[in-house]
């Protein structure tokens, strides 16, 4: 006879993701982003054929990329966040990466942790800034 405990975990456990450099539990700290192919050669890296990856990029914008995913990760060991590129490979293992940078294109609704690249450093220092310090960067004609 089972006992009553055993049968009410049908619970989902905690997702088995840890640290690829302290072996430690990682913390999640964002949300999961989902990433998209736009680019027939994205399929194909994922193993599509050249034939279907052009066809499905042509018939849609965007093709949503199943099993992977952008997500922020605190560990313990060494006290900071890092945002990794995750790769479910079955079941319940991943496999993790940090993020590159050409993998946040692929990415909607996430701020690029380098900032925008059309923004120029002027308009990104002053938007850091609290109050009216940023008036001495002004020269005042008299």
């Amino acid at each position: 006879m089972q006992r009553r405990c055993d049968r009410n975990r049908k619970r989902s456990k905690r997702r088995a993701i840890y640290c690829p450099v302290h072996g430690c539990y990682l913390n999640s700290v964002s949300q999961k982003y989902q990433i998209f192919a736009d680019q027939p050669g994205q399929l194909q890296q994922r193993g599509m054929s050249r034939r279907n990856a052009l066809i499905l990029v042509a018939n849609k914008t965007a093709v949503p990329i199943d099993g992977e995913w952008l997500e922020a990760f605190w560990c313990e060991h060494c006290q900071q966040k890092n945002w990794y590129h995750v790769r479910k490979s079955d079941g319940r293992t991943y496999e993790l990466s940090l993020a590159p940078q050409q993998l946040w294109q692929q990415v909607t609704g996430v701020i690029d942790p380098q900032g925008n690249p059309s923004v120029g450093e002027f308009t990104r220092r002053h938007a850091k800034l609290v109050g009216f310090q940023g008036m001495k960067d002004f020269q005042f004609v008299v």
